[in-house]
């Protein structure tokens, strides 16, 4: 099974999280870029508001695709299993998390254009990207959306290792993820179109959000 694009991720993910439909308490939040059309998708289809989460993946140099963790708004932090197998100093560590960090305050200050963060506090908080290969960077995202005293956290995404789907299950309180291949390798190979989400769609995606709101 493969999904068309995100949008059709989305919309097929909705299908899952029907018992949470018209629910006044529920916020859908995006881990940009990749999950804002998916979000988009689910927030649509639920009648929800949709806000950005942003968390940066912490790749390994050279080859970025693989996380050795990530971080999150908040000062969080979260590093893989496997982090004492990567061959890199403190120094190259410090200087990723770094980059990332910077990168992680771009996308918050362009993403909200001045809009304050949706309040978190007491409500059912959907967190959608579109897939999890090593759950890296969505444990960062649980992490810094449990420290703002929701009521429950629903990790959502179309697709997921098996692996990926315990690690960030034993952190929220449900994972919806409609398909998990034996044979998973990356997010990517389950996407007929995986083309990178840009800057200007996230922009389109969340003002027309916020103008729904």
């Amino acid at each position: 099974m493969k999904f068309k694009d995100r949008r059709d991720a989305g919309r097929r993910l909705a299908t899952a999280l029907d018992a949470w439909r018209g629910r006044p308490d529920v916020l859908v939040l995006a881990l940009p870029r990749g999950g804002v059309p998916v979000a988009w998708e689910v927030a649509r289809a639920l009648g929800a508001p949709l806000d950005v989460l942003v968390v940066r993946k912490l790749g390994f140099p050279g080859q970025e695709e693989f996380a050795m963790g990530a971080i999150a708004s908040g000062g969080i932090r979260v590093m893989s299993d496997t982090e004492g197998a990567w061959p890199v100093s403190e120094r190259q560590l410090e200087a990723i998390v770094a980059r990332e960090q910077a990168e992680l305050e771009r996308r918050e200050r362009r993403y909200r254009s001045g809009r304050p963060p949706l309040e978190l506090a007491g409500r059912v908080l959907v967190l959608v990207d579109d897939g999890l290969a090593t759950g890296a960077t969505m444990s960062a995202a649980v992490k810094a959306a449990r420290s703002a005293g929701p009521n429950r956290i629903v990790v959502a995404v179309p697709v997921a290792s098996v692996e990926a789907v315990q690690i960030v299950g034993a952190l929220a309180d449900e994972v919806v993820c409609p398909y998990t291949p034996e044979h998973f390798r990356a997010v990517g190979l389950w996407y007929e179109d995986f083309a990178q989400t840009s800057d200007e769609e996230v922009d389109l995606l969340l003002s027309g959000a916020a103008g729904s709101q």
